[in-house]
Parts: structure tokens; sequence; C-alpha cells
């Protein structure tokens, strides 16, 4: 079964320093490969698939020309992760549909295919999730707790990795342009519908330089 896949890549990475004066930051290299490849390797065999891009677009445009992924242009207008995904809505076919950050390094089993096969009839939101115990260059606290039906609260505890499958039936009917995925999780949140899974391997949050040594450590041990 396909399940059509959103990449945001449109970020400024600002906190990457000098790393992206030059690049957007899902060209940053970690072991040798640009960031959106990693991102894009634990994608075989699903689709369609779709990256976002604003910052230095043409690099990026570039780096995938000659695959089978489409482009979401956001030149025009940084949208957010919300706002982003609304923009990308006619170029994904299907309900629901994956949407992973490229900013991060796994190791373990496919995150992808966990989260697929977690995904049940009944859920608006299902977010991976991983403890503080298997995380590395993540600064934060944790975003939410999970009861034991699955359902999300937020609270400093597991750590949102950047990947989830959401439907988007109620993202069209927020009035804003440009806002956060977190406004469409707290409207689902108050429905009950906002769930989570946690991810059986490490992950390393690739948003600053100094996580680059770290998430290269972790690919080779």
């Amino acid at each position: 079964m396909t399940t059509p896949v959103l990449l945001f890549a449109a970020g400024l990475g600002t906190r990457m320093g000098e790393l992206t004066h030059d690049r957007p930051k899902a060209l940053v290299p970690v072991a040798g490969r640009a960031l959106i490849d990693h991102a894009l390797d634990l994608t075989t065999g699903i689709g369609p698939l779709v990256v976002n891009a604003h910052y230095k677009a043409d690099m990026l445009r570039t780096h995938l020309a000659g695959r089978d992924i489409t482009i979401s242009d956001e030149t025009d207008l940084l949208r957010e992760t919300g706002g982003g995904l609304r923009h990308a809505m006619p170029l994904l076919p299907g309900n629901p549909v994956i949407t992973m950050n490229t900013d991060a390094i796994w190791r373990g089993p496919n995150p992808v295919t966990q989260l697929r096969g977690a995904w049940r009839e009944g859920m608006e939101a299902l977010l991976l999730l991983v403890p503080t115990a298997q995380v590395t260059g993540h600064k934060g606290k944790g975003d939410f707790t999970v009861d034991s039906a699955g359902r999300l609260t937020r609270a400093p505890a597991h750590i949102y990795t950047g990947l989830q499958m959401i439907r988007t039936d109620t993202i069209g009917g927020i009035a804003a342009e440009v806002f956060s995925m977190n406004v469409v999780w707290d409207q689902m949140a108050t429905r009950g519908a906002l769930y989570g899974v946690v991810y059986d391997g490490q992950w390393c949050d690739v948003g600053q330089p100094e996580s680059i040594p770290l998430a290269e450590a972790m690919l080779h041990v």
C-alpha cells in the first residue's frame, strides 16, 4: 500500500550557523551524505514523494533532479509546518499522509515502517515519539505523554521525532496561511484523536552543528 509522503526541507536552518550559509539545511552532509538523502532512504517502497522548498530552493531542486520527487514550492512564503502541509496537499493524493522532518538521523528499525504499522482507524494523527534515553543531540525536555490507549497529552516526557501520519481533513479549515502543526494537534487532542507510538530505536536531532559528530558516531556504532 502506498502512502503519500511530505518531507519538510523549507526551513532556514539558522541554528546551523555557517553550515547553511551556502546551502539549505537538508543538504548539510552527515557521514558523507546530505541529510535529505538519509531521510529518503526510509521511504523506499512508499509514496508519492513531495519535498517542500524555500531557502536556496534551486540547490534542492538540482540535488533531487532525476528522482521521482515533486517539489512543493514555498519560495514566495515560508509557511511553517502546518501551512507547508496544507500548501502541498494538492500534490499529496490520498489520506492519511506522512510528514517527516529531514534534520534527523535514525538507528534501528525503519521508523516509517513502524509508524505505518501502528496506524488505526479513528486516529486523526499518529506521532512517532522517542524516550529521552534513546535521544542524541536534542536539547528539549520532551513534548508528550502517552496514555494506555496511545492518546497524547502535552507534558515534558517523550520527544516528538518529526515523523507523523496525519489525516488532512481539518487542515483546510484553519484560516491562517502560516501556522505550526501544533495548532492542528491541539485541535485533534481536544477530540481525543491525537495518538502516539514510541520508536524502538535511537534518534539524533541534527538541528545544530554540534549534533553532526554525534549522529555520525551513532551511525557507525
